[in-house]
């Protein structure tokens, strides 16, 4: 038994993959609709920075297959901030903006901290707690991508374990990697594509994550990752896998993720 597999990248708007992913000629906007069948989820990164009408959102929802997933990632005003605990309003705001509008296609909601905000247990519990498990009947996951080498603690792991929520793995040159399983699902995000690898990764790198990524959806902990705390614990269950090819070399990013779903069928 394994979790489903949803295998992307981070947006769709980017004039380089008008020139190596998207055909020549095709109008920018039909780029979701072309982007949905090459791959399956989409980061929405723009949330980070703005709200987005509702329209917008059921129009997402509309123009990608049944199956498609979309992650967002959380407004920056949710999580740059020196009180973490005081961000119910921001949270609330940001959650009720229209993602609801997708519906059974929305993946987790990917919440993006600072280099520079070290882990307080009781400040980061507090956050959690605000963190609702739904929003207008459509269910919420949630994944924390925390780049603070602090957090890479057993503290932490418990902490988002307890709560149900993942820890975003991070394969960044200088961001703590942090492989531990917390959650129902894994939440993946690649950074170290190279413009001079026509698939952004050499072909044994991409083997090496497609095995990885059928680890992870089979529910075990894979070998030669980093964890923080006990690396067999929430072991077993199989889970839904999000994985993003995402920054690095950003113009090789579909087609890693092209080769990623082709070695996992």
């Amino acid at each position: 038994m394994a979790g489903s597999i949803h295998i992307g990248v981070g947006g769709w708007t980017y004039e380089p993959w008008r020139d190596n992913f998207y055909p020549k000629g095709l109008v920018q906007s039909r780029e979701l609709e072309y982007a949905s069948r090459h791959v399956t989820a989409i980061e929405i990164n723009g949330t980070y920075y703005g709200t987005q009408k509702r329209e917008s959102w059921r129009k997402w929802a509309d123009t990608v297959p049944d199956g498609f997933r979309f992650t967002a990632k959380a407004s920056r005003y949710c999580t740059n901030r020196r009180v973490l605990a005081e961000a119910g309003e921001s949270i609330a705001k940001f959650l009720g903006q229209g993602l609801a509008e997708l519906g059974p296609k929305l993946g987790p909601i990917l919440w993006q901290f600072a280099p520079t905000k070290a882990f307080d247990a009781d400040d980061f519990a507090r956050f959690l707690d605000l963190l609702p498990q739904s929003q207008e009947d459509v269910p919420l996951g949630h994944a924390l991508e925390v780049r603070h080498p602090s957090f890479a603690c057993p503290a932490f792991v418990d902490l988002a374990r307890e709560r149900s929520c993942a820890i975003v793995f991070a394969d960044h040159p200088d961001y703590p990697e942090i492989a531990d399983l917390t959650a129902p699902f894994v939440y993946a995000r690649l950074q170290k594509t190279a413009a001079e690898a026509a698939a952004g990764y050499p072909s044994d790198r991409l083997d090496h994550w497609a095995q990885v990524a059928r680890g992870w959806s089979a529910g075990a902990a894979p070998d030669g990752l980093s964890y923080a705390g006990e690396p067999s614990a929430g072991t077993g269950t199989p889970r839904d896998l999000y994985l993003f090819v995402i920054s690095g070399a950003k113009e090789r990013n579909p087609a890693a993720a092209e080769a990623l779903i082709g070695r996992l069928g």
